[in-house]
């Protein structure tokens, strides 16, 4: 495609993205989301994220609590991890190397790339210590670099985990070491082919003998074919020890986070679901992740709604597809999950945390905003609840894009923002 016939349909894109207003008013949450009928179109509707700087302003939280920017000028964090000593590890990069396949990507590749940040992926974990209690992060050292897009992170007993957009490594960990003791040994390869989707998502098992590594698609709907989508859109269960490793559960287009619920033990996921059905299809959520369950993709979504994009068509995995538990409303772009403790308060003390990172695919944007799902004995339990607010603006800017959201015990949130290249500190008020 030349720049002038690209320019063009970008134009066209922004047109249609002017258009329609009133998505938003569909989008439900929950068990039982309404979904609306199928859209199929030209090109969907695409809306930039216009990004700004944060100046004096920061993201809008729930009375009772402060936020602190304790970190920045980061090289594109994603996800954190917090150390039993109460240091924070930051997993920074960017990777992805997929080959655009039709116009629509490039279009939607350049209007994606405005609402991201400019800044180089840094390709290495950095470590934040607060010393002295005081809440202010006075260290900010590099733990490690040289890594290939680290997402996904872990801790059991000596041993810090990093999924790299390639390979799952093990860095041998001290208590209180700013600085990896040298290069981490591999546990496993990952899925690197094509790389569509890129991240890996990381949790490692209560009794540290499994590691969870989410693993998405190669297409939006298997428009590159079903030969390149071998090992991916599932997550894998990995031995620690051994590095042997098996699909856990499948048909999950793009688990972005995972999780283990403290009073029951299960596995949880956020899931990226497909796209260019309209605006308010298909619902990203939030769910359990059943060993050995099939989640739908590419065949259907939400249980048995049939996606005819497919080919060919499959009744009996249609038949099979588990509905997810709780809907988050359609791209929102769900990228970080953790579950909640008592040190959180009274309100948030039984649930889930969820970064989204914001849609670009709609006319009315999306996501742009942590919230947290309550939970009663292990299941969700109500309405979302916005938690970190403020992330894109009433004048239309972005500030900020969350992805990764780790709870720190000792009874705060920590959330990575990719956009402004900071790491938000949520506490409670004293």
């Amino acid at each position: 495609m030349n720049r002038v016939h690209a320019l063009t349909a970008l134009s066209m894109a922004l047109l249609l993205s002017a258009c329609g207003g009133e998505g938003d008013a569909t989008q439900t949450y929950g068990a039982n989301p309404k979904l609306p009928d199928q859209q199929r179109g030209l090109l969907p509707s695409m809306k930039i994220a216009e990004p700004t700087a944060w100046g004096d302003l920061k993201p809008t939280v729930p009375q009772g609590f402060n936020v602190t920017a304790i970190a920045t000028d980061l090289k594109i964090p994603r996800q954190t991890l917090v150390l039993p000593n109460g240091d924070i590890l930051v997993a920074e990069g960017r990777g992805g190397s997929a080959a655009k396949l039709k116009p629509k990507d490039v279009i939607a590749s350049s209007i994606k790339a405005k609402g991201n940040t400019q800044v180089k992926g840094g390709n290495r974990l950095t470590l934040l210590r607060d010393a002295d209690g005081d809440g202010k992060y006075e260290v900010k050292t590099v733990f490690a670099e040289g890594l290939n897009a680290p997402y996904g992170l872990a801790y059991f007993e000596g041993s810090v985990y990093v999924a790299n957009q390639d390979a799952l490594v093990r860095f041998d960990y001290a208590d209180g070491q700013t600085k990896a003791s040298g290069p981490p040994s591999k546990v496993s390869d990952l899925p690197a082919e094509i790389n569509h989707h890129w991240t890996k998502a990381l949790t490692i098992s209560p009794d540290g003998r499994y590691l969870y590594v989410g693993i998405g698609s190669n297409s939006n709907i298997t428009e590159r074919g079903m030969e390149v989508e071998i090992d991916r859109a599932m997550v894998w269960q990995i031995d620690a020890q051994t590095g042997a490793h098996k699909p856990y559960a499948t048909g999950l287009r793009n688990p972005t986070a995972l999780s283990i619920e403290p009073t029951s033990g299960e596995l949880w996921a956020v899931v990226n679901e497909r796209d260019e059905l309209g605006p308010d299809l298909v619902p990203d959520y939030l769910t359990s992740v059943k060993a050995g369950g099939f989640y739908g993709w590419p065949y259907s979504y939400w249980g048995q709604n049939v996606d005819p994009r497919a080919q060919p068509q499959n009744p009996e995995k249609v038949a099979a597809a588990i509905k997810p538990d709780y809907s988050l409303g359609s791209h929102v772009a769900a990228l970080g999950v953790d579950f909640s403790v008592a040190a959180m308060g009274a309100q948030f003390a039984e649930g889930a945390f969820v970064g989204e990172h914001g849609s670009w695919n709609r006319p009315n944007p999306v996501g742009y905003k942590v919230i947290f799902v309550p939970f009663s004995n292990g299941k969700p339990a109500g309405e979302p609840i916005d938690f970190a607010t403020g992330f894109r603006g009433e004048d239309g800017k972005t500030r900020g894009r969350p992805v990764g959201v780790t709870v720190d015990p000792r009874g705060a949130l920590i959330i990575a923002d990719d956009l402004a290249n900071t790491i938000w500190r949520v506490t409670r008020s004293q």
